[in-house]
């Protein structure tokens, strides 16, 4: 499981920088400048769940606890839900897409909650 997070963080790292490049040289032209900087938030939450999936693989890999594997699990929901849902209101204007980001936030706090449980039973003797 530790290794699918893994893959998972290369995989979001790699479509973050691919995203975040497309939005600087492809989409200044044709979006308003609140969609784009509604795109770049997306782009920029993926960029920071993708060392918060990797300290989840290192967490799992480390103390083979399930909070990490939730938390990752969490967190790839995360960029897939609140990530998601900015790039295709972004790119749609529906603002339909709007009403998913915070499900998806949640999925990122739930996922950082977990680290933090799964830290904390770590830390007791």
């Amino acid at each position: 499981m530790d290794r699918l997070l893994y893959l998972c963080a290369a995989v979001a790292g790699a479509t973050g920088v691919a995203l975040g490049a497309f939005a600087g040289h492809g989409l200044e032209s044709q979006l308003t400048p609140d969609m784009l900087a509604v795109f770049e938030t997306g782009v920029r939450y993926q960029m920071y769940h993708v060392f918060a999936l990797f300290a989840a693989a290192w967490g799992l890999a480390r103390w083979q606890h399930r909070a990490f594997a939730w938390g990752g699990g969490l967190f790839v929901a995360g960029v897939v839900i609140f990530c998601g849902s900015l790039y295709a209101l972004a790119l749609t204007g529906t603002r339909t897409f709007g009403m998913l980001t915070p499900v998806g936030g949640l999925a990122f706090l739930a996922g950082w909650l977990c680290l933090a449980w799964g830290a904390a039973v770590k830390m007791r003797p």
